[in-house]
């Protein structure tokens, strides 16, 4: 699925997951092996159950039908985002403030282009955050993925 589509299904689900009380943290077109899944990860506050999913694949899954936006055969999934939850809007990162993330740039800062730190929060579109003792800037423009992080 090109990014155009994925954003084209993000913007048809996200007011019926809000509709449900729900979160709409991601959208993944991806395939594996023979198949094509569409993979729709929901929150809120307290983690998501079965039922939520159950219901957001219900929605879901009548509305694309409906509106046919994806052509090819797949098969849908609902799940939380998990432990290691993406950081996809500008507001997971006041929301996440303080949490350790890990971000992957597309061009290197510093001679890396992989940090995991401490997220200090968003400024001017520049994510913040303590990496290595010290504060390190990375533009959102070459965030190419940033998500919450678990030590073990």
């Amino acid at each position: 699925m090109s990014k155009t589509l994925v954003i084209k299904t993000r913007q048809l689900l996200e007011p019926h997951v809000t509709d449900l009380g729900l979160e709409l943290v991601d959208v993944e077109y991806v395939k594996e092996g023979a198949h094509w899944y569409l993979r729709i990860y929901i929150d809120k506050e307290g983690g998501v159950d079965i039922d939520d999913c159950t219901a957001v694949s219900q929605r879901v899954s009548e509305l694309l039908d409906k509106e046919n936006i994806i052509s090819q055969a797949y098969m849908l999934e609902v799940s939380s985002p998990g432990i290691e939850r993406p950081l996809r809007k500008k507001e997971d990162y006041e929301k996440y403030k303080g949490e350790l993330v890990s971000v992957n740039s597309t061009k290197q800062i510093e001679g890396y282009s992989r940090f995991t730190g401490i997220l200090k929060g968003l400024i001017d579109d520049k994510v913040i955050l303590e990496y290595n003792g010290k504060e390190i800037t990375i533009p959102m423009e070459i965030v190419e993925r940033a998500h919450l992080t678990f030590e073990f």
